[in-house]
Parts: C-alpha cells; structure tokens; sequence
C-alpha cells in the first residue's frame, strides 16, 4: 500500500502502522520495555552510539534503550510526519519539551560569521503560547530573544539569528500568521510554526517553507485528555539535531503517550472537522451577543489576507472573546459555566473555557499579556446547541448583576 498517495482522512489511519501486517497484529502495540537485550558488546555499543547522536538503532544492534529509541514512538513519529507531509518527525514528553528541544539544537544554526562573543539569537513572532513567552524571555536556554509583529521579522534578523519562531492560528488571540511572508523574510535562517491549533488537518507549515512544524500533541492530537506529549515534523537532518538533544536531556514520549497518542491520530480529521462547525457557529452567535465586545475567530474579519483560503483549509474549533465587563465579567463567564469544563489546555472532544491572563500566559510580560477581558473557549463534541445554552445562562447572568450588557431573552435563544 502506497501510504503517500493516500486522502489525510486515510493517512491519519493508517500512517505509521506499515509493519503491523508482518507482525501478524492488527491493533497498534504497544512495548513498554526500559531496557532492551545486547547481541553482544561491539553491535550493541555500535547501535548505541547511532542513536546518541541522533540516528537509528541498527539492524542488528537492538533498540539499547529506551531513552534512546522506542518501536512504538517511533510508531507514532512516522504517522505524525506522514501527516504533516514531512520526511521526519520526532516526539517528546510534552509540548514544552519539544520547543526546548528545538532551541537547543538551532543554535547548531550559528553562522560562522557571527560574533562568537555573542548569544545565539532567536526572532518570536508575537502572540504565542504562554510558556513559549516565557522561555524566550527568561534567557534559561542560553539564547537571546527578539520579540516583534509578522512585518517586523525580517529587520529583527541578524548575523547570530538561528531560528524564527511564530504560531498560526496565535494562542490566545486566534490571530493568523503569514507563514509565507514570514519564510521570505527569514531567508536563510530556519522557521518553526506551533502548528497545535491548526493541527495537520488545517495546515502544512512544512509545504509554505517552515523547517519544523511543532504541536503540543497533548492537545488536538491526542484529543482526549489523557496523553501529554509533543512532537516536531521537520527534515531527516533536522530530526537528527532534535533526537541527539532528545537523547542527552532525556525527554522522549513514554511509549504509553505514543500509544495513545497515535491512537488519536485515527480520528483527528473526523473530530477536527466536527468541532470546528461548531465554533463556526457559536462563533457567529456570541458576535451579536450584547455581553460581548469582539470575536476572535480566524476568518471573522472576512479574511481580507486570504489566509484560510491559502494557508488553511479551515479556522480550526478555538474561540476567543473579550466581554464588555471586563476581567469581572471573565471570572463570573468561566465559573458560570456547567458544560464548558473551567480548565488549562484544550483540542479534546470536551469543551474547556479558560482565561489565558490569569493563567497560561501569566508569566507573559505585561506589555504583551493578553487584555483581561479576553476568555478562550476549546470547542468540542457536544451537540452545538447544548454548548450556546450553556454560554448563554452564564452570560445572561452577568446582566443580572450589572457585570455585563447581556439580556437573558439572547440567552434563551440557544435552547
């Protein structure tokens, strides 16, 4: 079967169990495995030092161990490449470890030409998640960090940069990115997309030009709340740099979470798709709602850069409002809620509300943080009209005490 030919919907079946009809299984394995047996010193010392330094384990040299290399990660790494139409990809422990991973082994990215007094320099396309912010910003990783707008990349560039940082569609503004303008402004230096909103279903940053496409797999692809893990798409010479950072911090994915994590992959078009109606819809309601002051939503300004037709193939299922109550009018939304889980994260078939100032980008400098009215809402399975019903009892109730400029006969009109 020639997987690379095959419809996305197909591939997020198939890709990544190639060898299960020679195994004689048909559900996904899964080998937990710490350690693995040596066939004898000189093969196995061989299969070792091929995975250290960012390979595979040799044929006859075994898997070693299993911070170095596991089937079933492995498993899943090539299902998430096929997907996201890359050569490679490599998983580790969460979304964070990815990212860090990533810094890390971009600085190989230096130029000979840059001053060798100087740090490795990193340009981040402002907003991005939270603790992607704070990373840059706290110098841990021995890199400095030139935060700036889509336009502002190309002037930010210098001869020490190693990586362009942005995310498409933006945590938590759903803001969109030219990936493309973003590329031609890099020019030699290598892009990384956080591609977890959109998911392989809605974009491909590798085919606009990016180096790596990351995803906190924790969310969308996993889907159901149970896996933490995070994983990059990139070039095989990438993925090298990655694994050999992955193997001497030791941040691989339990094989557990790659288990259940390509598990999910079988499902992402089909939930993607679904959840995404709904946020189109309870998007569109709750901008003519009274309590709310804006939408964000990809596509609710009309698309005037054409990005969801040429960069997307859809807004994806996160929603953002910022309420006319300001930060009161937040807090009273996410506790008024009995459907919508008040919780961090988000991509799973349940839906969650959240308040990023308070929480996933607090560590964000101020200048920078998202507005303290602003609420973000993750889309899941549940019936759409169940979902309005709920959003409007709890912003009807915020016009009862004066907080909010709602009225409860709009709210009724989701039941």
């Amino acid at each position: 079967m020639t997987y690379e030919l095959m419809n996305a919907d197909s591939l997020a079946v198939h890709a990544g169990r190639e060898d299960l009809q020679a195994l004689g299984i048909h559900a996904l394995p899964l080998d937990l495995s710490s350690t693995n047996p040596l066939p004898d010193i000189e093969r196995g010392g061989d299969s070792y030092e091929s995975m250290a330094l960012g390979g595979h384990p040799l044929p006859d040299g075994g898997a070693v161990y299993a911070r170095l290399w596991n089937p079933t990660v492995a498993r899943f790494e090539s299902g998430l490449a096929q997907l996201e139409k890359a050569q490679a990809a490599v998983a580790f422990a969460s979304g964070m470890a990815a990212m860090t991973a990533a810094i890390l082994a971009s600085k190989e990215n230096l130029s000979p030409a840059a001053d060798p007094a100087a740090k490795p320099h990193v340009v981040a396309v402002r907003p991005l998640y939270g603790g992607t912010d704070h990373l840059l910003a706290s110098g841990l990783l021995g890199v400095e960090a030139t935060f700036c707008g889509e336009d502002g990349v190309a002037a930010a560039i210098r001869a020490n940069t190693v990586l362009v940082l942005l995310e498409t569609p933006a945590n938590p503004t759903l803001d969109l990115v030219d990936i493309r303008s973003v590329v031609a402004q890099a020019g030699s230096v290598p892009v990384l997309v956080d591609n977890t909103f959109a998911t392989p279903v809605l974009q491909n940053p590798i085919s606009l030009g990016a180096a790596m496409s990351l995803h906190s797999a924790t969310k969308y692809i996993g889907g159901h709340g149970d896996a933490v893990g995070g994983v990059i798409a990139c070039s095989e010479k990438t993925a090298e740099a990655l694994r050999r950072v992955r193997a001497i911090t030791g941040a691989i994915l339990h094989p557990l979470g790659a288990y259940l994590l390509h598990r999910g992959l079988a499902t992402l078009p089909v939930r993607v798709r679904a959840q995404q109606e709904s946020a189109r819809l309870i998007a569109a309601w709750l901008a003519d709602h009274p309590a709310v002051e804006k939408v964000h939503f990809p596509g609710a300004d009309g698309d005037p850069r054409g990005l969801l037709r040429h960069q997307m193939r859809g807004p994806g299922a996160m929603v953002a409002i910022s309420l006319r109550g300001g930060f009161e009018a937040a807090k009273q939304l996410t506790s008024g809620v009995r459907m919508f889980t008040h919780a961090v994260s988000l991509g799973g078939v349940d839906s969650l509300i959240q308040h990023p100032a308070a929480l996933t980008h607090r560590p964000v400098a101020p200048d920078a943080r998202p507005s303290a009215n602003l609420v973000r809402l993750s889309i899941g399975l549940e019936n759409v009209e169940d979902l309005m019903a709920d959003l409007g009892r709890a912003l009807g109730s915020l016009a009862e005490d004066g907080t909010g400029q709602s009225d409860m006969a709009h709210a009724a009109s989701a039941r």
